[in-house]
């Protein structure tokens, strides 16, 4: 099967600790590498982990609060030190898009790879729309303006079954139809159904991304199916009043969604540092969601498939 893998660069929250470091992580895409938001320290995680900076394509920055947006400066001026080539696309809110202009600006004027913006809305929309997945955009409920983000597989083609296409004598030509479930006429007319000619595809699998965010069910409506979920976890329930007012949620809360939104698997992360046991949240999570539960910590790699 194709890689389609999580590597967590950062789990903590706001405040750095020395047992987590800001938010950041990279999906491993068959060796397509995109980030998803980019703390301080994100690009020596991203050295710690052995990941390849001319394999960085796209840039995700779910809001504009410093954990998530403050090592893109450093880590944009990184990759114009190590004369990467082609084109990294950036996508963030306009305030965003603004303020890393003028960074550039000043401290890395002259870059060997092109520089993409693409403006984003809290709102739902399919952002990047590439021949195998989609990256979609849904709003989440913080106290500024953010998203998460939806790493959709494409539907994959239909295995062919080699002994029936030889016995009806498919010609080479039709492979890629019969692939994508066209049935086959023989020249007698005869209709032979694709369901004889090939074997089911490999099952699409989906991530979705949610950081910072208040509880709210809108999510699990936007991310229904959802195969993974990373939520955040920034509290456990001895302190789920400062949650909402803060703009986030309690572990119980995560787990809540993931229920809601039907997901087989949840990642917690964005750790408040006053807790010292990562372990506590994962058994929280479990009281109001059934399925396989991780607490997230940095190198951790994470197979979706």
């Amino acid at each position: 099967m194709a890689k389609f893998q999580i590597d967590i660069l950062g789990c903590g929250s706001a405040t750095p600790t020395v047992r987590h470091q800001p938010s950041c992580q990279v999906i491993d895409f068959r060796d397509r590498l995109m980030m998803v938001d980019c703390g301080e320290g994100a690009q020596l995680q991203f050295r710690r982990m052995k990941l390849k900076f001319s394999r960085l394509n796209h840039i995700f920055i779910s809001h504009l609060h410093g954990d998530h947006f403050l090592g893109l400066p450093g880590l944009l001026s990184t990759l114009a030190l190590h004369d990467t080539g082609g084109t990294i696309v950036v996508h963030t809110f306009r305030e965003g898009v603004d303020i890393l202009r003028r960074i550039m600006n000043v401290f890395c004027r002259e870059t060997s790879f092109g520089i993409e913006y693409d403006i984003i809305e809290p709102a739902r929309a399919v952002i990047v729309d590439d021949k195998a997945f989609t990256v979609e955009t849904f709003p989440l409920y913080h106290r500024v303006p953010a998203v998460g983000f939806l790493f959709r597989e494409k539907p994959k083609p239909r295995h062919i079954n080699g002994e029936m296409v030889r016995f009806f004598k498919v010609p080479v030509s039709r492979m890629p139809a019969i692939k994508a479930g066209a049935d086959f006429v023989t020249e007698d007319g005869r209709v032979i159904a694709n369901a004889r000619l090939t074997t089911d595809p490999e099952p699409v699998m989906s991530y979705a991304y949610c950081s910072d965010t208040m509880f709210n069910p809108r999510i699990a409506d936007d991310i229904k199916g959802v195969n993974t979920l990373f939520h955040e976890a920034t509290y456990l329930s001895d302190n789920l009043p400062m949650a909402a007012p803060r703009g986030h949620s309690t572990a119980a809360q995560a787990g809540e969604i993931a229920t809601l939104a039907g997901a087989e698997r949840l990642i917690l992360g964005h750790y408040s540092q006053r807790y010292d046991d990562d372990a506590l949240f994962a058994a929280e999570a479990a009281t109001t969601f059934s399925g396989e539960i991780i607490a997230a910590h940095e190198g951790m790699k994470i197979d979706l498939l």
